[in-house]
């Protein structure tokens, strides 16, 4: 799941960004490791892996690519950032605060969703958002749960010192709702879905309410891409593909569908639930057309400041715009001189033309 970053430490990611500077960076080679970890819309990469499209796709371009789970999300973005995979599945704020906040140059290869509703802030024995007032609020610190909060908070005049957090797991947040104590909770599904059927519980605020800003992707080390374009066009070629399978009612694609709900613990009706509140970009078209609108740069300001407010944008960050964003048409939020995040869409629109 989607969980918090602060636990890793700016130091030993600097570390792991100077390791991967040697270890992951540009060279020709055949054989790769991407990394996921369980969520809605990363699914497909297990997938991929288990069903022989991804050694479908990278047999066409004559390499291999071993798709890897990684039970713990912030364990695989650290590998990634040590260098251990070419690849990792992460989001928008995790990709530039981790890898491109320790100075690993990092593509936004495949933008394969955002939040929808996915992600929701619920209180108890309350019914709107500005009642969470003087409350504490349960959630995964400093995760896309406390960015929605910021944004949820900032849309009613109200900000974090009109509230108190509480650090709290995921896997612990089912039963300390359950506690009379909590009283305000932040999270996301399948947990969401299981404390809103409380029927002392209303969902006040969800990531709807902020389309396209907690963003789900498939990061990769930008010079690995570079020296290698084979490999990402494996591995969007395998993507789409598998895109178009899940997306329809055949039996072929409910047959993907249900092999995803039970790899995450649920069955079809719950995986499609899940589904239902994820803009998944099912066509290339739609990621690259969602890629390359204006709301992107603005969304990426959001996310920049959030981090620096908090103090996890990079060691000693002077500011938010420490680390430099690219966007397609070569625009640049934040410094120049350190572009670290790249989104790329020249790989999603090969797809898009059939030129794979």
């Amino acid at each position: 799941m989607r969980t918090p970053i602060k636990a890793l430490g700016m130091t030993a990611l600097l570390a792991a960004a100077l390791s991967a500077a040697t270890i992951a960076n540009a060279e020709e080679k055949k054989d790769f490791k991407v990394c996921w970890s369980i969520y809605v819309g990363w699914m497909p990469w297990g997938y991929l892996q288990d069903s022989g499209l991804m050694k479908k796709w990278a047999d066409k371009y004559d390499i291999t690519v071993d798709i890897v789970q990684i039970n713990d999300y912030v364990e695989s973005i650290n590998q990634y950032t040590a260098g251990a995979y070419d690849g990792c599945s992460m989001t928008n704020m995790d990709g530039l605060s981790i890898p491109a906040g320790g100075g690993v140059d990092t593509t936004a290869l495949i933008v394969g969703d955002y939040s929808n509703g996915n992600d929701g802030i619920v209180l108890k024995d309350k019914t709107k958002l500005d009642e969470i007032k003087g409350q504490n609020v349960n959630l995964v610190e400093l995760s896309v749960s406390h960015y929605l909060l910021a944004r949820a908070l900032d849309s009613v005049g109200m900000s974090e010192k009109d509230i108190t957090v509480v650090n709290t797991s995921d896997a612990d947040m089912i039963a300390a709702y359950a506690t009379p104590d909590v009283t305000a909770v932040v999270t996301w599904n399948p947990l969401l879905s299981e404390i809103v059927a409380q029927p002392n519980a209303t969902e006040v605020f969800n990531s709807s309410g902020i389309p396209g800003e907690i963003i789900d992707i498939m990061m990769v080390n930008t010079e690995t891409l570079a020296d290698n374009p084979d490999f990402g066009k494996a591995l969007v070629g395998a993507w789409y593909e598998l895109m178009g399978i899940m997306s329809s009612d055949s039996e072929e694609g409910k047959a993907a569908r249900t092999a995803m709900a039970e790899a995450s613990g649920t069955d079809l009706p719950g995986y499609d639930a899940q589904l239902a509140t994820t803009k998944m970009f099912y066509t290339p078209d739609a990621a690259v057309e969602f890629t390359k609108s204006p709301e992107l740069a603005e969304t990426s300001k959001f996310v920049a400041e959030f981090l620096f407010d908090n103090g996890i944008l990079g060691e000693g960050a002077p500011s938010p715009e420490f680390v430099g964003v690219e966007f397609p048409d070569g625009s640049v939020y934040g410094d120049a001189n350190n572009v670290k995040l790249r989104f790329d869409t020249s790989y999603m629109e090969m797809a898009a033309g059939d030129k794979l």
